[in-house]
């Protein structure tokens, strides 16, 4: 795991997602998936770029398939944006940096997104 990246499982997910000071940004992913390992090197970046302020987290879906049903996770990568314990922004699929950058941009600053 990167060294900005937390790995989170179902036992953990509650304590350091939902309950987490900040926002907690979590990438749904499984090792099989093609786009998942796109997705991979491009939130290890944001993770450093954002380190003290937005926790980036990522969840195997298949070796933690109760979260990932509890939250409707149907297709990966799907990385999903938490804030005081509920999803408020997200991406389906493979993104480049600058979208996640936007959308975490966003976020700090207290701007609602469009279309959501």
């Amino acid at each position: 795991m990167a060294e900005h990246i937390k790995e989170v499982t179902d036992a953990t997910f509650e304590q350091a997602v939902l309950k987490a000071e900040g926002p907690v940004l979590v990438d749904f992913w499984a090792p099989w998936c093609g786009p998942c390992r796109m997705v991979g090197p491009v939130l290890e970046k944001v993770a450093a770029q954002y380190a003290g302020r937005v926790t980036v987290a990522k969840m195997n879906v298949d070796e933690n398939q109760q979260t990932a049903m509890r939250y409707g996770i149907r297709s990966i990568p799907t990385v999903a944006l938490f804030r005081g314990g509920e999803v408020v922004d997200g991406v389906l699929g493979a993104a480049p940096a600058q979208h996640f950058t936007k959308m975490l941009d966003d976020h700090l600053a207290g701007v609602a997104p469009e279309g959501n």
